[in-house]
C-alpha cells in the first residue's frame, strides 16, 4: 500500500477572498494592513492562543532592483502567503502579503474552519469518493485514507490553518522521498505519525533533506535544477492564487540550501 497525502474538504482559499480584496472600496484599503495583521495576532495572543514562537509576522522580500516585486509574509504558526498582484514599489508588494494574510487570518476564525466530527466524516467521505476506497480502509490506520481519518481526529479542534501547518511536514516527507524509505524499513504508519505529529519543521529536516537532494545531484546530474524550476513555478502560480504557500516556500528553501552546498563543495577553497 503506498502512502498517500489527502487535501481535507475545504482547505483552500475560497475564490471569493480574492474577488473581495480585488473589490473593496480605496478608502478601505487604506487601512495599514501591515499593522492590522500585527495586531490581530498580538490581540490571539493576549486571549491565550497557543503561539509557540510568540506574536511575530515576518516578512521577506524576494530580491529585485525592477519591479514586480515580490514580498513572503509568514504567520506566527507557519502559514505562509505572498503578494497576489503586480506591485510596482516594495512597500506595495507587503501590502498585498499582508491583506491576503489578514483575510485568510480571520477566515480562520470562523466556526466553519474548525476539525469537528462532522468535518472529519465529510473530509473522509471525499477521499474516500476520490479514491474509490471502501469505509474499512477508513477505521483502518494502515491504511492512507485511515492514516488521513487518524490525522485529523488527533487535531479535532484544531483551524485549518493550524492543520495545514502540520501537514507541511508530512507533504515535505512525501515530496522528498522519505516516506518511502520510512516504509521499506517496515515503519508503520502509527510510528511515523506518532513521531512527526509532534515534531515541528525545523532546520534540522530542512538540512537532511538538502543533503539527499544532493546526493540526487551527484548521482543524476540536474535533477536539482529541474526540481528548483519546477518548483519556482508552483511557488508563483500558488501566490497569484493566493493559495497558502508554506509546502512551495520550503522546497524552495530546501533546494536552494542544497545548491549552496554543492556549490561550497565545489569550491576551490575546499
Amino acid at each position: 500500500m503506498e502512502w498517500c497525502l489527502i487535501k481535507p474538504s475545504g482547505a483552500s482559499t475560497p475564490s471569493f477572498l480574492l474577488y473581495t480584496l480585488g473589490s473593496l472600496p480605496k478608502k478601505v484599503l487604506k487601512v495599514n494592513v501591515v499593522e492590522a495583521l500585527q495586531e490581530f495576532w498580538q490581540m490571539k495572543q493576549s486571549r491565550g492562543a497557543d503561539l509557540k514562537n510568540g506574536a511575530l509576522v515576518v516578512y521577506e522580500m524576494v530580491p529585485s532592483n525592477s519591479p514586480p516585486y515580490v514580498c513572503y509574509v509568514t504567520l506566527p504558526g507557519g502559514s505562509c502567503f505572498g503578494s497576489f498582484q503586480f506591485c510596482p514599489t516594495k512597500a506595495e508588494a507587503r501590502r498585498s502579503a499582508a491583506k491576503i494574510a489578514l483575510m485568510n487570518s480571520v477566515f480562520n476564525e470562523h466556526p466553519s474552519r474548525r476539525i469537528t466530527d462532522e468535518f472529519i466524516e465529510k473530509s473522509v467521505s471525499e477521499a474516500l469518493a476520490s479514491f474509490n476506497g471502501n469505509r474499512e480502509e477508513a477505521d483502518n490506520p494502515n491504511t492512507g485514507i485511515g492514516a488521513f481519518r487518524f490525522m485529523l481526529e488527533s487535531n479535532k479542534g484544531k483551524s485549518m490553518l493550524e492543520f495545514q501547518e502540520l501537514m507541511t511536514v508530512f507533504q515535505l516527507l512525501h515530496w522528498n522521498g522519505s516516506l518511502k524509505a520510512m516504509r521499506e524499513r517496515q515503519c508503520s504508519r502509527q510510528e511515523v505519525l506518532a513521531h512527526y505529529s509532534h515534531r515541528a519543521l525545523d532546520d534540522d529536516i530542512r538540512h537532511q533533506m538538502a543533503l539527499d537532494w544532493v546526493s540526487r545531484e551527484q548521482t543524476v546530474p540536474g535533477a536539482l535544477s529541474r526540481e528548483l524550476a519546477s518548483t519556482e513555478q508552483e511557488l508563483d502560480e500558488a501566490r497569484l492564487a493566493g493559495k497558502e504557500l508554506r509546502f512551495h516556500k520550503e522546497k524552495k528553501d530546501i533546494l536552494m540550501l542544497a545548491a549552496g552546498q554543492l556549490g561550497n563543495m565545489h569550491s576551490p577553497n575546499c
